[in-house]
């Protein structure tokens, strides 16, 4: 799981007189320590010695995927607040020891997470309303009328109401006397976090008129070049907004560092994503544009994207510019080397050196601070973190920025194990995930076991490609991720009835030994009794939601992200399915060993708002109680289990779902 750099011998080969063993089914004794060097053959062991006692644990896990916007919430949008609580409160209760969520970032002109206008601010539409009323930043009578839930957020008409909330807060925090304390953690969190200052400028610069419609290299050239005098006698003009960006900023660490401590405390972790490329109308992009392909005008000359696949059949254009990894031409230097052969580097091809032994690869040169930074700031949002398209590490697909599709382009090679090791010299352990679908190559693979990272195995893409398929159960390894279906995946109900093929549909019955339709229920026990360590569920195969639910299509630009769980009343409604969810997660030894802790607290704000009858007399939210250790053999004994041969449909009704909950996603 952690970031482990890993060197591995060369294979070798055995060979007995004139036959060779391959390399591959070479076998080599490894020595091992004698537990007993004390005693000789035929020596009398311990008594307890036929007594080895159970056997170690695996620290096996389960989580949910939901990103927070899709939780409840009367103002449009799931917030971090009490809604953010009450979800913790299900997972921890549910034994979920993980609640995983797609990227935190503010999102662009069509709300993808995955293409945000900073890699490094949050998502303010994410603040909790209410939450800023209890802290004395907005009155009441302020807040908008609560709104019927809706099945889908309206994003641009959130954004419309909310911004202006905010920025009003934001210029109580920073002017009234009475909220002192609070402010003081303002300029300590401006102090703490640099990056926030060239984040605050670019999206003032934003707001101008004469730039608001255009992308930064199409800027007038002192803004687009960042000229310095420029850029203070700006910072001077625009204080104001400048600050306020920075203190709405400081709101939703606040906020959101508080429900990430209230998960901690009840044992679930909280596993981020970050996109491997940031958006090219970005302050990540403008601020740093030495990382990255541009032209001299700032213009991306290669754009990312990945090649003809199963989700599009021209591919998927993602426009986002990519890293300079090559770096530039030191002239200097070039000059003198190739002056030194006798030949001239411009003007003839290089004879005694490689041209790249000349160029000056910005990341590099300074230890890779960016990635440093970035990674930094993700650990203290994230206690793990999915890194999306980790195989651009290794292996890239390059398209030119004037194309239409992402059809014709070329694979250029990656930082590699570089980059991590720099990762690992600065900040210690590094707890990533790597995402590693799509076309995924031998050094992709290697790349992933170099670093000690898990990967992803996703139990829609198994049923095609023979008993081989890296993603059938029996194929699974230790150290992944497993999953029914991702955020890009069609819903479990959705891909069975309009995805899934009359014969993946009968090789998954015959597999699974599946016995109704209830397909979402029968991936989450399938991803559950998987080897893989980690098994994640998304909440609308939980609910047994079709396609009208789904998250995101890949290749479809708008109609996306929006989906929400429902109201206050959901986590209620799914009481029966927290009960069989927390039965199979001990089944397959998934449930966390019992915490001997203090009751955790929710986070004040949030528990002095949330109220109704999940709050104690106090106001604090009651921890999950875990499951008596004797569950398993007593409910196992009840159903008459014996053995570990049982059928996958007889566990099915001990866990209490199978043919008779069908009917809800058929």
């Amino acid at each position: 799981m952690l970031l482990h750099l890993r060197r591995h011998a060369p294979q070798r080969s055995c060979h007995r007189g004139n036959n060779a063993i391959p390399a591959a089914q070479a076998r080599t004794i490894t020595p091992y320590p004698d537990p007993f060097p004390d005693l000789a053959p035929g020596g009398e062991l311990p008594e307890d010695y036929g007594n080895p006692g159970p056997n170690p644990p695996k620290h096996r896990r389960a989580g949910v995927i939901l990103h927070p916007t899709s939780l409840p919430g009367k103002y449009g949008i799931g917030e971090i607040g009490q809604e953010a609580v009450k979800f913790v409160d299900w997972l921890a209760a549910t034994g979920m020891q993980l609640w995983q969520m797609l990227p935190l970032v503010p999102p662009d002109s069509f709300w993808s997470p995955y293409s945000g206008l900073d890699a490094l601010c949050g998502n303010p539409l994410l603040i909790p309303l209410d939450e800023l009323a209890e802290l004395g930043l907005l009155e009441k009578g302020e807040l908008p009328a609560p709104q019927p839930v809706e099945s889908q957020a309206d994003f641009k008409a959130v954004h419309k109401e909310k911004t202006p909330l905010l920025e009003k807060a934001a210029g109580r925090l920073l002017s009234d006397p009475q909220h002192k304390e609070l402010k003081e953690k303002m300029v300590a969190f401006r102090r703490d976090n640099p990056w926030v200052e060239p984040s605050a400028l670019f999206s003032v610069l934003t707001e101008q008129p004469a730039m608001q419609e255009k992308a930064w290299w199409d800027w007038e050239a002192q803004y687009r070049d960042a000229d310095p005098a420029t850029m203070e006698a700006f910072k001077e003009e625009h204080a104001g907004r400048i600050d306020t960006f920075i203190a709405i900023q400081f709101f939703f660490d606040h906020f959101w560092q508080q429900v990430k401590g209230y998960a901690n405390s009840l044992g679930v972790k909280v596993v981020g994503d970050m996109p491997i490329y940031v958006g090219g109308h970005s302050a990540d992009v403008w601020a740093n544009r030495h990382l990255f392909e541009l032209a001299a005008d700032g213009k991306p000359e290669l754009v990312s994207g990945v090649p003809p696949d199963a989700f599009s059949a021209t591919g998927q254009l993602w426009g986002s510019p990519l890293y300079d990894w090559k770096g530039q031409l030191d002239v200097g230097v070039v000059l003198r080397s190739e002056l030194d052969c006798g030949r001239l580097a411009y003007k003839e091809p290089p004879y005694c050196n490689q041209m790249d032994d000349y160029r000056r690869q910005a990341h590099q040169e300074d230890g890779y601070q960016w990635w440093v930074q970035r990674f930094k700031r993700t650990l203290t949002m994230y206690d793990e973190t999915r890194v999306d398209h980790f195989r651009g590490f290794a292996g890239y697909w390059a398209i030119d920025a004037e194309a239409e599709t992402a059809m014709d382009g070329k694979w250029l090679k990656g930082p590699g194990l570089e980059l991590f090791e720099a990762l690992e010299a600065a900040l210690g352990d590094v707890p990533i995930l790597a995402e590693d679908l799509g076309v995924i190559t031998k050094d992709v693979h290697q790349l992933r076991i170099g670093i000690g990272a898990p990967g992803m195995v996703v139990l829609q893409f198994a049923w095609g490609g023979g008993p081989t398929n890296t993603h059938l159960t029996h194929n699974h390894y230790e150290n992944c991720f497993c999953y029914p279906g991702t955020h890009d995946n069609q819903t479990a109900v959705g891909w069975w009835k309009r995805g899934a093929t009359p014969y993946e549909r009968n090789l998954i019955r015959r597999y699974m030994g599946l016995t109704s339709d209830d397909i979402a229920w029968g991936f989450i026990q399938e991803s559950m009794k998987s080897v893989a360590r980690t098994a994640v569920v998304a909440m609308q195969d939980i609910m047994r939601l079709d396609d009208s639910a789904r998250m995101n299509t890949p290749g479809k630009a708008e109609g996306n992200w929006s989906w929400r769980v429902g109201d206050s009343s959901v986590w209620e409604g799914l009481q029966k399915e927290s009960e069989q969810l927390r039965k199979l997660i001990e089944i397959y030894d998934r449930l966390a060993p019992a915490r001997e802790t203090p009751q955790p607290e929710a986070p004040a704000a949030a528990g002095a708002a949330a109220g109704g009858e999940t709050a104690g007399a106090d106001g604090e939210i009651p921890a999950a109680q875990p499951v008596s250790a004797g569950w398993y053999k007593e409910e196992t004994e009840a159903a008459g289990i014996a053995g570990e041969g049982r059928e996958q449909e007889e566990v099915a009704e001990a866990a209490g779902f199978g043919a008779a909950a069908a009917d809800k996603g058929a």
